[in-house]
Formats: C-alpha cells, sequence, structure tokens
C-alpha cells in the first residue's frame, strides 16, 4: 500500500513492508517505484524495504524550483533520518545511482549498495554526438541571444533528448542540471561494498562507466549482462534477483 510523508519540503510516495535491515529502492529518470517492482517483490518480506517515488515521479509532488542531485541527495537524507534508518542498503537504477553515490560519499554510513545502469559520469562522447551538441549550442545560444523564447522552446523540443522532451516546467530545468552532474570525483569516497550491474549493450549508460565505477570505487565488483542493454534488471529479473542474493548472503 502506498504511504504519503513530507520529505525535504516534498509530500512524497512510497511503499515501505517488512522489518529488519532496511533497504531503500531508487528508481531513474522518467521512472517510479513500479520500475522496482519486480526487485521490491524478490525482496519483500526479507527486509524492511522502501519503495520510493522521488520528487517529479510517479505520485510525489514536483519541486518548486530546479533541483540538481545534490538536492535529491538531500531529500534522501532527510527521508532517511525521518524514517530512523541507520545503515541502509541502497539499490538504484540510472538516476538513482546518482543520488545513491552523492549520499555514501557526503551523507552516509551506507551498508551496501547495486548500481544498476549507473548513470553520473560525464565521458566524452563519439564525435559526431560532440557535433550535434555543438550545433545544438549554437542555435541556443542565438535564440536566447534574440529573445525569441517561442522559438527557443521548440528548438530545445525538436532537438533535445527523449527525456528532455518528456519532462516540463521546473522538472525540464532539473534534469538539465541533473545530467551536467559528474559524481567521478566522488566514487573513491564510496568505501560501502558495491555491486555494479551492467548490460553490454547498454547506450544510455555504456559499460565503460562501470568499468570505471568498478576501479575507482575502493570495494566494487562488476557483473556484465551479455547482450542486455539499460533495462536489464528487468529483462533479466531472475538473473538479477539471484545475483542480489549472492551479494546480500548474511545480511537479511
Amino acid at each position: 500500500m502506498t504511504e504519503f510523508g513530507v520529505y525535504h519540503g516534498i509530500r512524497t510516495a512510497y511503499r515501505h513492508s517488512g522489518e529488519g535491515q532496511d533497504v531503500l529502492l531508487l528508481h531513474g529518470w522518467g521512472e517510479n517505484k513500479d520500475h522496482m517492482r519486480l526487485i521490491e517483490e524478490h525482496l519483500k518480506g526479507r527486509c524492511s524495504l522502501y519503495n520510493i517515488d522521488f520528487p517529479g515521479f510517479g505520485e510525489s509532488d514536483e519541486p518548486d524550483e530546479t533541483w540538481g542531485v545534490p538536492d535529491y541527495r538531500d531529500f534522501l537524507a532527510d527521508f532517511i533520518q525521518e524514517n530512523g534508518i541507520e545503515n541502509p542498503v541502497l539499490i538504484g537504477h540510472s538516476f538513482g545511482c546518482r543520488v545513491a553515490i552523492r549520499y555514501a560519499a557526503e551523507k552516509g554510513p551506507v551498508k551496501k549498495m547495486v548500481l544498476t545502469g549507473a548513470a553520473g559520469l560525464r565521458l566524452h562522447p563519439p564525435k559526431d554526438s560532440r557535433l550535434k551538441k555543438k550545433i545544438y549550442a549554437a542555435g541556443k545560444k542565438f535564440l536566447t541571444a534574440t529573445h525569441n523564447e517561442m522559438v527557443l522552446e521548440r528548438f530545445q523540443e525538436l532537438h533535445g533528448s527523449e527525456d528532455y522532451q518528456n519532462a516540463a516546467g521546473v522538472m525540464r530545468t532539473t534534469f538539465v542540471k541533473v545530467v551536467n552532474d559528474d559524481v567521478r570525483p566522488l566514487l573513491p569516497k564510496v568505501t560501502c561494498p558495491v555491486l555494479l550491474v551492467f548490460g553490454d549493450k547498454d547506450t544510455a549508460t555504456p559499460i565503460e562507466e562501470g568499468r570505471i565505477m568498478e576501479a575507482e570505487m575502493p570495494d566494487a565488483g562488476l557483473a556484465v549482462f551479455q547482450g542486455d542493454d539499460h533495462w536489464a534488471f528487468i529483462h533479466q529479473a531472475a538473473r538479477f534477483n539471484a545475483v542480489l542474493d549472492v551479494f546480500f548472503r548474511g545480511d537479511f
């Protein structure tokens, strides 16, 4: 059953079940708690499980102003404190991993983390992608300078990413701030055990990012799901959950 509470000033929806070791599920951008349902169902009854709708997604309210990843980190910290949670396990997908990494590095403590399709690194894009970005930036700069707001808005809708196009209002400016956040300098500060799960065909968060995270986090291991993409944890749910069971053996 969905519960509601106010955390970091935002009316927030979440599901909570069970008792024991606290485990928090952190969904990706444009998603909601139902995208984490298969993990929730697998772990349900074995721990104190929280499946959260981040502010601006699912049944949770939007922020009143533009947020960045540090704001979502502070939201998570408030949620953890207000619910009396100590030393949680964090399981995140994509954007949720950005928040988890910042929390573990800057707030903590965290017992363990599972990061699948983890976003957060700003790597150099391919040359053709860099060219498209330069053209987009030039067009945006011109339209901004000429104060042609209606054309600028249409230009951004046509040339922005799918996630950008699907966002509106404060969530659109939040998306821009979020995707420009680089958590790489924080990786050495994430000292808890970390399981990274990546699909080798992931184009949203390429496997290269997983390898960097594995190398730069002190206690991280990478599991690669061959032939799968950004949604490997859903496409191969049974395998993913089996890997979780090995990683969490003895924890709950």
